[in-house]
């Protein structure tokens, strides 16, 4: 009865909200607010949410949850973009996409003092001092900083040069004067007019304004040399020349782009990875990539609006261009949104989208070697994918057969459970039905002896097979598992080169090659599956072989059991250190009459091909 009374009151709330841009608010039966969500529409948007079955488990948690809903309406979408990131961040709503700030990342700052200092700092204080990053890129920020300093000697003491500390003779000069990295501003030898001179072009760098300082530094230069001052101008072109070494090495892509935000954005199932550029006279003078963790069935457009938000309220952002990798459902007063085809813009978007690529692989990688299983997991995905699999492929079992001119035919079966090997699971065959080297009948009978016995004895049955060939043994492998047993297990292909490496995967009847990348981290494991299925079955091939060989020398001659066969294999080692051995040394083992019966069969050259050298 009181879901009912929730239903209807929902449902009042509902029918009437207005047709205008505004945000939503779902609160849960304690008052709490449980998500947060912007709307172009409040009326069709939360109407949305109850009016279908929603396929994410996650969503219909959330409406289950539902019992009041408050919403603000605004003037534009913009305004709702905006209050809907404010609102997420005060609230921190249990189903919304949640900021992972990683505060980990450097940032460089200039502090707010007399004469100020810069240096690298993972601590945000608003105290006045400016704060310029945070840098994902720690390179860049070293970079940068070495710049600065071989331009502008600062000082890197943390005494209080205060007008009265300097004047009342408090201080004296310290190494790095001496060694002319600073100019001794703490007893008066620099003047604080040109001290924050350089701070001011410190910032400028730091905003990634290079250009003013190399067009300054230029200017400089000329002056002086106009004026006969070479030495002088001679250490300005050195200045000079840094800044432009500097710009040389840094991302610049055309001096005619300017103020551009450059946003890309790549998803998984949990998260979502959002890069920001920020450019400035052809540099990139900011470069973050930040993450999302997805509560419900957030579309990539949602989240990347949330991030441009985000990101340009963060750093203060004023561009009035942004490119973005598709198509924006969203509107900013004065800013257009570009989406490139060609050219410099182009090859900004193609930057950023191998940054977030890059984010978002670096992060995988952190968390599976905390969980080696989610590898396993995300490449058993990856397959399924790729082969379009109802099911996942947990387990796994792999077909190959080893013979010689067709003597001693055998096959192997290996099995892989979670993308690893499961050696109790691994079977050998020896080929019975079929004489001489027929390759896919001898397929034939170890498939169907395989998994006739884990049918009688309702075993567990395997979600792929992958053989050691190509169309021919897929095809072999079919009629048995379909035609005869009529199971229903997907059957892909391995095959190989003519340097007998892996080179094609193929699936489907008829067999189509999937295009899996060689190198990758897929391509590796049913590689490395090929490689282990054949290794079993040439080992077991030669063991067998050479037990044949040895069994059929000494089994023929008249005395010789198993046990004293035995016997002298343990003593001699092989058949050829028995022949090779005196009469004397072979009766200490199996007595005279024996030794003798062993000595003539050994030595009769009929035996040769059956020993074991």
């Amino acid at each position: 009865m009181e879901e009912l009374n929730t239903n209807e009151y929902l449902r009042g709330i509902v029918l009437n909200l207005p047709d205008s841009p505004g945000i939503y608010q779902y609160l849960n039966h304690e008052g709490i607010i449980i998500y947060v969500g912007k709307a172009k529409n409040l009326k069709r948007r939360v109407y949305s949410y109850f009016s279908k079955d929603h396929q994410s488990p996650k969503t219909r948690i959330l409406v289950s949850k539902i019992a009041d809903i408050r919403y603000i309406v605004v003037k534009t979408e913009e305004d709702a973009l905006l209050l809907e990131n404010n609102l997420i961040k005060k609230y921190k709503p249990r189903y919304n996409v949640l900021l992972k700030d990683d505060k980990s990342y450097p940032s460089i700052c200039v502090t707010n003092e007399y004469f100020p200092r810069i240096f690298k700092t993972r601590k945000v204080i608003r105290n006045g001092s400016s704060y310029f990053g945070p840098y994902s890129h720690v390179p860049s920020m070293v970079a940068v900083l070495e710049l600065i300093k071989k331009l502008y000697p600062l000082r890197t003491c943390s005494l209080a040069l205060t007008p009265e500390n300097i004047q009342a003779g408090k201080f004296n000069v310290c190494l790095e004067y001496h060694i002319k990295n600073c100019k001794g501003p703490c007893i008066a030898l620099q003047s604080h007019e040109e001290y924050l001179a350089n701070i001011a072009q410190i910032k400028e760098i730091l905003k990634g304004n290079t250009q003013i300082i190399s067009n300054l530094l230029l200017k400089e230069m000329q002056s002086l040399a106009e004026e006969m001052k070479f030495e002088e101008a001679q250490r300005v072109k050195e200045k000079y020349d840094l800044v432009e070494n500097y710009r040389s090495k840094s991302e610049v892509v055309s001096n005619v782009l300017h103020h551009i935000d450059v946003f890309s954005i790549e998803m998984n199932e949990d998260c979502a990875y959002i890069n920001y550029l920020h450019i400035t006279n052809g540099c990139i003078n900011q470069a973050f990539t930040f993450e999302y963790k997805i509560r419900t069935h957030e579309s990539k457009k949602e989240l990347l609006q949330l991030g441009i938000a985000e990101m340009r309220e963060r750093y203060k952002s004023t561009s009035k261009e942004i490119i973005v990798p598709f198509e924006m459902d969203m509107e900013m007063e004065g800013v257009s949104f570009t989406i490139p085809q060609r050219g410099d813009k182009k090859h900004l978007l193609e930057l950023s989208l191998l940054n977030v690529k890059q984010y978002k692989l670096d992060r995988l990688k952190q968390t599976e070697k905390l969980n080696p299983e989610q590898r396993s997991t995300r490449l058993l995905k990856e397959i399924q994918e790729q082969l379009h699999m109802e099911k996942m492929p947990v387990h796994i079992e792999c077909f190959d057969n080893s013979n010689i001119q067709g003597s001693d035919a055998v096959a192997a079966c290996v099995v892989f459970k979670k993308a690893k090997p499961s050696k109790k699971d691994y079977r050998k065959y020896i080929i019975k039905t079929v004489v001489g080297p027929d390759d896919y009948a001898s397929m034939q009978e170890v498939v169907r002896r395989r998994y006739s016995r884990i049918l009688n004895e309702q075993g567990e049955m395997p979600d792929l097979i992958l053989t050691d060939g190509g169309k021919g043994q897929m095809e072999v492998v079919r009629q048995v598992i379909e035609d005869e047993l009529k199971l229903n297990i997907p059957i892909a292909g391995l095959a190989k080169d003519n340097r007998h490496r892996t080179s094609e995967i193929m699936f489907g009847f008829p067999p189509q090659n999937i295009g899996i990348k060689q190198g990758t981290p897929l391509f590796h494991l049913l590689e490395n599956i090929q490689n282990e299925v054949h290794r079993f079955a040439i080992t077991f091939h030669r063991d067998k072989r050479s037990k044949s060989q040895v069994a059929s020398a000494l089994d023929n001659i008249k005395g010789v059991g198993e046990k004293r066969k035995t016997e002298l294999l343990k003593t001699f080692k092989s058949v050829a250190r028995i022949r090779k051995a005196s009469m004397e040394e072979i009766a200490a083992v199996v007595g005279e009459a024996c030794a003798r019966n062993v000595k003539e069969a050994l030595d009769n050259p009929k035996n040769d091909e059956h020993i074991n050298k």
